[in-house]
């Protein structure tokens, strides 16, 4: 039996106040949660009978079995999976080092969470395996980050900071950023390790940190004669970047 004060508690955890303050964050369906399972310790999972005998042997502080109707009022979801779990948030130290020797991405106040769940997912497939936020970008742990990441985030840490300190704090890193006026991209040289920085959805980098940039990169439209969109989806750009970065040390 899921109980009102249960369900009062999960939809708590909406908020990002709750969510720092219990130090959790919650997952739904399958696949994600199955994702999760054993790399953040888990507890609480609230999942139908069926989900249950398919997955005996997981452990959590707290197993509930609950009905569909149970789950669908549990759930943050329009459409209701056959699992919900409540995970423990990950501590990380901030590897500032970890520059000089692979390649990193850093975000600049993102704000959409479909757009930053889409970014982790992007750097989990392209082995970039920690991102370094500013403190204006949305929350990791936000719901609908958690489900854009479909598991990424068992593989990429993210790492909240103030990115001005940051990048003053490395020295001769490449640092790069995509700008309208920056150099095409196809036909820069390109390195196996630094940071790559993303701007804002509608402002881009900020003044303060392209200062910083030493590489000012450009994804041309093509053909260049034709008019086009005035930008890239910001999620979409990483994806270009990261791919044409990848090709490179292949």
């Amino acid at each position: 039996m899921l109980s009102k004060n249960k369900i009062k508690y999960i939809h708590s955890l909406e908020l990002k106040k709750n969510r720092k303050e219990e130090g959790v964050f919650i997952a739904e369906g399958h696949k994600l949660v199955g994702d999760l399972l054993g790399h953040f310790p888990c507890k609480l999972i609230v999942a139908l009978p069926n989900w249950l005998e398919k997955n005996p042997k997981v452990t959590a502080d707290e197993i509930i079995e609950v009905t569909p109707d149970e789950l669908s009022r549990a759930s943050l979801l329009k459409t209701p999976q056959d699992v919900l779990a409540i995970f423990e948030q990950p501590h990380y130290e901030t590897p500032t080092d970890i520059m000089k020797h692979s390649l990193c991405l850093a975000l600049d106040d993102i704000q959409d969470p479909g757009n930053l769940g889409t970014i982790i997912r992007l750097a989990d497939w392209f082995g970039i395996e920690n991102i370094f936020c500013s403190h204006g970008t949305v929350d990791v742990y936000n719901p609908k980050v958690i489900q854009a990441t479909m598991g990424a985030l068992a593989r990429v840490k993210l790492h909240y900071c103030d990115l001005v300190k940051l990048i003053t704090s490395v020295k001769d890193i490449p640092i790069f950023g995509t700008f309208l006026d920056g150099n095409n991209i196809y036909g820069e040289d390109l390195s196996k390790n630094g940071l790559i920085i993303m701007g804002n959805e509608g402002n881009g980098v900020s003044k303060e940190v392209s200062k910083l940039i030493n590489k000012k990169l450009y994804i041309p439209n093509y053909p260049t004669s034709r008019e086009t969109s005035e930008s890239l989806n910001v999620a979409i750009a990483t994806a270009i970047v990261c791919a044409e970065f990848r090709r490179r040390s292949m």
